[in-house]
């Protein structure tokens, strides 16, 4: 269970340099997209007359090489109206991993609002699971099972730490599920990452599954919306279903044109939210801790988990989490303030008591990355030090 903490009030934050590392949903639009925001063309999209969303809708089916594409509120929605689609049954099955954003952070929607039964299967630290054991819980031929009819994946991976999934896993996926006859949707919150840590175009990344959705709200700095793709028929159903969901909304462009801006502005831009992890994750690798870890060699994104191991002082990732946070007096002194010698705090979140996660994204830029890494090394080396 993810464990979250609001360190100071808004009111006493103005007197800090503060570093956000929460997740990149705290992303915020450009002057660029606000820009673009103010002066689209809107329309009514439930009678299909918003130009920029018919727009955005048609530019993103060409960038994914999909027949079809749907604006929705948000990556939940996305996910759970291509549950409700493939899974044409109520009782039928859906297959997820383990560590998946449908299983985790969903609320159970589709069980509880698509009558789909989930199936969970082991995700590995990679942010795949074993095909084989798939092939073996495959269910329907026995009048007492549920009907197996999807498989879902995530790329990239949350739980994993922004982990990509490896193509040829993908394409085998894909292979054995057209053999059994399952639908494939991946949940691609950020599958631009994927296709920018790969270095292949996102049409790539997404070529061998049946529907996916992406978020523009994380670290496409967008306010609001995802994006579902699939096929014309898939879509059709799908923006039917979207309208039963509430999800049927109005003079949407000014949402839509803060997406078209995104894709040309902000994805070339998202090497530099993986550099900026690398470069915090090497800092802490070379305080040579032995409390504090992280993976660099398996580092991929913009997501970096710092593994706080068992030790001796009873150090939590809370901890860690919460004396990054604070400001103790020598700080200043000891230079751990920005040029106006302002003390650095940084927010962070964790998803376990072992495992502390930050996030980078666009705000995050060169200045506050050196400002965050200052503190964390300060801070690490301070945790370790105390009797």
């Amino acid at each position: 269970m993810a464990i979250y903490r609001r360190v100071f009030d808004d009111s006493v934050l103005k007197n800090y340099r503060v570093v956000d590392l929460r997740s990149d949903t705290l992303s915020t639009p450009t002057d660029e997209m606000r820009k673009a925001m103010f002066e689209c063309e809107i329309g009514d999209d439930v009678y299909g007359e918003d130009p920029t969303v018919n727009k955005l809708e048609i530019k993103v089916a060409e960038l994914l090489n999909k027949e079809a594409a749907l604006f929705v509120p948000s990556g939940t929605m996305g996910n759970l109206l291509a549950i409700l689609v493939h899974c044409n049954k109520r009782g039928s099955e859906v297959m997820v991993g383990s560590g998946s954003h449908v299983f985790c952070y969903e609320q159970g929607s589709a069980s509880s609002l698509a009558g789909v039964f989930v199936h969970k299967l082991l995700n590995s630290e990679d942010g795949t699971f074993s095909i084989d054991e798939l092939r073996n819980h495959i269910r329907g031929a026995d009048i007492h099972e549920p009907i197996t009819q999807l498989v879902v994946v995530e790329n990239t991976h949350n739980m994993a730490g922004g982990k990509v999934l490896p193509l040829s896993w993908i394409e085998e996926l894909s292979s054995v599920c057209k053999e059994k006859n399952l639908s494939l949707h991946m949940d691609g919150a950020r599958v631009f990452s994927a296709a920018e840590y790969l270095n292949v175009p996102v049409s790539r990344v997404v070529r061998d599954v049946d529907s996916v959705s992406f978020c523009l709200s994380k670290n496409l700095c967008c306010p609001v919306g995802s994006l579902l793709v699939g096929t014309k028929n898939f879509v059709d159903q799908a923006r039917r279903l979207r309208k039963a969901l509430g999800g049927g909304m109005r003079q949407v462009g000014f949402l839509a044109a803060a997406g078209l801006c995104a894709l040309e502005t902000i994805v070339p831009k998202l090497k530099f939210d993986h550099e900026h992890a690398r470069q915090l994750a090497e800092a802490i690798d070379a305080t040579k801790s032995l409390v504090f870890k992280v993976d660099v060699t398996n580092l991929h994104t913009n997501i970096l988990m710092v593994k706080v191991v068992e030790n001796d002082k009873k150090i939590t990732a809370l901890d860690l989490s919460n004396r990054l946070a604070e400001v103790k007096e020598n700080e200043i002194e000891n230079g751990i303030c920005d040029d106006d010698q302002k003390p650095i705090t940084i927010k962070s979140s964790c998803k376990n008591l072992q495992i502390l996660r930050v996030v980078f994204y666009h705000q995050i830029t060169d200045e506050l990355t050196k400002l965050a890494i200052k503190k964390f090394v300060h801070v690490i080396r301070d945790l370790e030090n105390t009797e």
